[in-house]
């Protein structure tokens, strides 16, 4: 009776859950595809006050290579190598930069308007990650098997978008609408991918690549 009692009263009434698998043409799972719901009313809860994201940077990668983040969120980008580096931005969704540092810069960042914000190191060239800044606190990111889920999100009328950084043409052709109950939603994405492009590690001092 005790386990019924929490399963009645620990979740939010009038909420459901949105299940999704994302595959490329090929049907092999993505990982890394970030799909998020946007209300149909176009009103979303404004992000929670002190909302705090990490990219870290850990063995000269980026940790995660994919985030994703509610408009309005700040990010933090921590150094955990005892070398250098230089985090840079040029999307028109945030421009900036984090001179050579070591550790953590004093600030953190606020990322105030949705997009695509790509990361990369002046030092490091094949330092990569991105950032998707979304008008929704609605999303998840799928993981090797490419499944996600979003948790929680109010019943009602959404409409479901995904995005991967190999995807050809824009998200939103991709964006179905949803209708969200007690009873759940689940949907497959099929994203037709471009070739991969990302610059090669450099070798390490013994002739071994770092990868």
């Amino acid at each position: 009776m005790f386990s019924a009692f929490l399963f009645c009263f620990g979740q939010p009434a009038n909420a459901g859950e949105i299940t999704v698998k994302v595959v490329d043409a090929k049907n092999n799972p993505l990982r890394g595809s970030v799909i998020y719901a946007m209300p149909a009313t176009g009103k979303s809860p404004a992000v929670e006050k002190g909302k705090m994201a990490m990219m870290d940077q850990i063995n000269k990668e980026f940790i995660p290579i994919i985030m994703a983040v509610q408009t309005g969120t700040a990010v933090s980008f921590p150094n955990n190598d005892n070398i250098h580096h230089h985090v840079y931005s040029i999307s028109s969704a945030k421009k900036f930069e984090l001179p050579l540092y070591i550790g953590s810069p004093h600030n953190s960042m606020v990322f105030d308007k949705p997009g695509i914000v790509a990361l990369g190191c002046n030092i490091h060239d094949w330092m990569l990650a991105y950032i998707i800044v979304v008008d929704t606190p609605y999303f998840t990111v799928t993981g090797e098997d490419g499944m996600g889920r979003i948790k929680d999100i109010p019943n009602g009328n959404y409409r479901l978008t995904a995005w991967h950084y190999r995807m050809k043409g824009a998200p939103e052709a991709t964006a179905v609408d949803a209708q969200v109950s007690s009873d759940g939603y689940e949907k497959t994405f099929t994203i037709n991918l471009k070739p991969e492009f990302r610059i090669q590690r450099a070798p390490s001092i013994s002739g071994r690549s770092y990868r």
